[in-house]
């Protein structure tokens, strides 16, 4: 039968119909270790009964009213995501790429205020920050942007990691009044800055130097998957916007826009707005999710992310594979292009990954996954690679 969807997906030749944990089942009845979990969606896994049971209640009570009334879910959920991030106010849409639309307007609008009429955003290069024409015109991947040029202006691309290209940028370009950055590089192929999470202190210093808003987008580092609520959390730093989505919804849509210091009050009343973002479904869902995660999942994040990097580490020795990973975001980079492990991983080890950047393993496993899952995700991918590797 011909499908009446819009070809926008290689969509892999098989389908799920159900799930449970770090597991899904396709149409018959196979079971598949998923370490991917929807791109770092599904962080507590899947069909959570404490995230089914919220929705199930919710969906029952009262789903949308729209933003013309006070939401209590949605007050709620804000209140518990200023208490997880010591950020101060935020705005709910549905998506990563919605949460970055509203950190760019956020960028302009503060720009236009010391009177620049062109406001710039560095960005960096491979990064990822959505599909939307604001969002892909600042994402460092030219294959999303082909095609649907004219881009949108006011980006300036400087290399990740490199504090001096940053400076260089600033000091060339008087227009520039934020810089938008992921702590971990996801579609870039999990790259982690050299120094670590300090790098985000490097960056914060930049911005409190040059009076510019310091931008995170952890739309996938969020959440609980590097260890902490948010990345910047390794730090004492705060930035002035993070967004977030993902593992906010536990596969439920929904993104957050959240602001402080010098970003706080730059939204005013009809500046910005969503006809669904934030509905009293989307925040019960969220709050059980955030009640969940800091409840001993992120902890338990940090500690099984250990676990599985030493066991690669261990498993791999002999084998020419780059090991990066912080909590449970973790990337095994190979010398060539490897993008038919995907197949080959599905088919032959019923395990679900991907490959990002050409030749980067990405493993995004559920938060709350236990000691014997991540030691059998380690056994079945080195087992892979290893094949794929001395073929």
């Amino acid at each position: 039968m011909t499908s009446a969807l819009m070809p926008t997906y290689a969509r892999q030749p098989i389908a799920f119909v159900k799930g449970s944990g770090c597991w899904l089942y396709d149409t018959d009845g196979q079971a598949y270790l998923d370490a991917l979990t929807g791109i770092a969606v599904c962080g507590l896994g899947h069909a959570h009964p404490v995230v089914a049971q919220a929705i199930a209640e919710q969906a029952a009570t009262l789903v949308h009213t729209s933003n013309l009334y006070q939401i209590p879910l949605q007050e709620a959920l804000g209140q518990a995501l200023h208490d997880a991030s010591g950020m101060e106010f935020c705005f709910f849409s549905n998506s990563g790429a919605e949460a970055n639309e509203a950190a760019i307007k956020l960028a302009r609008l503060f720009g236009h205020r010391k009177n620049i009429a062109e406001p710039a955003i560095i960005v960096m290069e491979n990064s990822f920050h959505g599909r939307t024409l604001a969002t892909l015109s600042a994402t460092g991947n030219k294959k999303v942007q082909i095609g649907f040029e004219p881009l949108v202006q006011g980006f300036v691309r400087v290399p990740f990691d490199d504090i001096d290209a940053i400076e260089s940028a600033i000091a060339a370009n008087p227009n520039i009044v934020a810089i938008l950055v992921e702590p971990i590089q996801g579609e870039g192929g999990i790259r982690i800055p050299k120094a670590g999470f300090a790098y985000l202190e490097a960056l914060r210093a930049v911005c409190d130097k040059h009076d510019l808003l310091f931008m995170l987008d952890e739309i996938q580092t969020g959440n609980g998957r590097t260890g902490k609520y948010f990345a910047y959390q390794h730090t004492n730093i705060k930035p002035d916007v993070v967004t977030t989505a993902k593992g906010l919804g536990n596969g439920f849509p929904i993104g957050a826009c959240l602001v402080q210091g010098k970003a706080r009050d730059l939204f005013k009343a009809g500046n910005h707005g969503s006809t669904y973002g934030g509905t009293p479904l989307a925040c019960r869902a969220s709050l059980a999710v955030v009640e969940l995660l800091q409840n001993g999942i992120i902890a338990n994040a940090a500690i099984m992310g250990e676990r599985m990097i030493e066991g690669f580490k261990t498993a791999l020795s002999d084998l020419d594979v780059e090991i990066n990973g912080r909590g449970l975001m973790i990337g095994l980079r190979l010398a060539n292009p490897c993008s038919e492990l995907v197949a080959l991983a599905r088919d032959e080890e019923k395990l679900l990954l991907n490959v990002t950047a050409d030749s980067v393993i990405r493993l995004l496993p559920a938060l709350n996954i236990s000691a014997d899952e991540v030691d059998e995700i380690v056994l079945r991918v080195s087992r892979l690679i290893r094949r794929f590797l001395t073929q």
